[in-house]
């Protein structure tokens, strides 16, 4: 019997934009980690996948799920902030009615990649929208810099990150969890389980819990959340305004002032 297809589609999309996405899902899946969903056709428009049917989440499955999801962060990428195999050049990061672009490039470490590729580029665009203040400006530089000498940088090698993984990024099915839309690349693991807290993933502890069975965190790890979780507040900041502003600020100075 044929399987039921989801298709994302847009006539205007920019150029690459769905084959970059096809990429970023196959990568995650040869990791044989997480769930993720099967690519069935890419064009130039448009992204067929297999459409999943969605069931409540459980516990057992959200502790599945975590130590799936270290196992895919365990397969690694080449260098922090690469794109995935299969795709060349800068991504996407965002809805799919209005992506921003997500530069790519291949850093020795995180704190560089980080700087360069996502801070930088997501100030420069607040500042330029009038979004940010004198002092916010001020603070974006200072942690860029910290960033870069190394200030959080630690012995874990680049991981095979999703990217984008808020709750509506996590579809739970009777296979378990499975992921979708990602903005896949070599980055840190925190960034991911940041991502999965920001907007509140069922099961959190559950998940979490499974993925320490399998991947030990660092010490201190909960309290680089903020850090982690800033480039994504400063994107819907960009997107959205309102209140993403404020909490991109919060964020930003906490991190800027450690």
């Amino acid at each position: 019997m044929p399987r039921a297809v989801h298709r994302k589609q847009r006539a205007d999309a920019p150029a690459g934009f769905f084959a970059c996405e096809a990429a970023g899902l196959r990568w995650l899946a040869a990791a044989g980690g997480a769930r993720v969903v099967e690519v069935l056709d890419v064009g130039e428009h448009h992204l067929d996948l297999v459409r999943l049917d969605p069931v409540a989440p459980t516990a057992a499955a959200a502790h599945a799920f975590g130590a799936a999801l270290a196992r895919t962060h365990d397969a690694g990428a080449r260098a922090f902030g690469a794109p995935p195999d299969g795709w060349s050049g800068d991504a996407w990061f965002g809805p799919l009615d209005q992506p921003l672009t997500m530069t790519t490039g291949e850093h020795a470490t995180w704190g560089a990649f980080l700087a360069t590729e996502r801070l930088d580029p997501v100030a420069a665009t607040l500042r330029d929208r009038g979004l940010t203040t004198p002092a916010d400006d001020a603070a974006f530089a200072r942690l860029a810099d910290a960033l870069r000498d190394g200030r959080w940088d630690d012995d874990e090698p680049p991981a095979r990150v999703h990217g984008d993984l808020w709750q509506g990024n996590v579809v739970w099915t009777a296979d378990g969890a499975t992921l979708v839309d990602p903005a896949a690349h070599g980055g840190h693991r925190e960034s991911d389980l940041a991502m999965l807290a920001l907007f509140g993933l069922p099961h959190l502890d559950a998940v979490l819990d499974g993925y320490r069975g399998a991947h030990p965190l660092r010490r201190g790890w909960q309290h680089r959340v903020g850090l982690h979780q800033l480039y994504p507040v400063a994107v819907h900041a960009v997107l959205f305004g309102s209140g993403y502003v404020e909490h991109t600020r919060r964020l930003l100075h906490a991190a800027a002032e450690r």
